[in-house]
C-alpha cells in the first residue's frame, strides 16, 4: 500500500495525540517486541513506538526493520518516537483510521 504525502500528513496529525504503546529497550527489537507491535497494529492500526538509546542510526535501522517485518507503513520518525500504520487484517464494521482519498 502506497500513501500520498497528503495521506501521510493526515496520519501524522492523528498520531500527534497518541501515547507510545510499545517501548523498545536496551535489548532492541526482539521477537516479543515484534509480537507486541503486531498485536497493537491489529488493534489500533496507527501506533506510536518509543525507542530507548541515543544512537540515531540504530533507531532508523529498527524503524525499517519494524516496517519490513510487520508490513507497516513508516509514517513519522522524530527523536526517539516512531509512528507506523497498517490497515487492520480483520474485517470489522469499519476501519479504525480513515484515510482521505489521494
Amino acid at each position: 500500500m502506497k500513501l500520498s504525502t497528503k495521506q501521510i500528513a493526515h496520519l501524522r496529525g492523528l498520531a500527534h495525540s497518541l501515547s507510545p504503546v510499545v517501548m523498545i529497550g536496551n535489548n532492541g527489537l526482539t521477537d516479543n517486541v515484534i509480537k507486541e507491535i503486531e498485536l497493537n497494529l491489529n488493534a489500533h492500526e496507527l501506533i506510536k513506538i518509543q525507542v530507548a538509546g541515543d544512537d540515531r542510526e540504530a533507531r532508523l535501522s529498527i524503524y525499517s526493520e519494524i516496517c519490513n517485518k510487520t508490513n507497516a507503513i513508516a509514517v513519522h520518525h522524530i527523536g526517539k518516537q516512531l509512528v507506523v500504520y497498517r490497515k487492520s487484517d480483520t474485517i470489522k464494521e469499519s476501519a479504525k483510521v480513515v484515510i482521505p482519498k489521494p
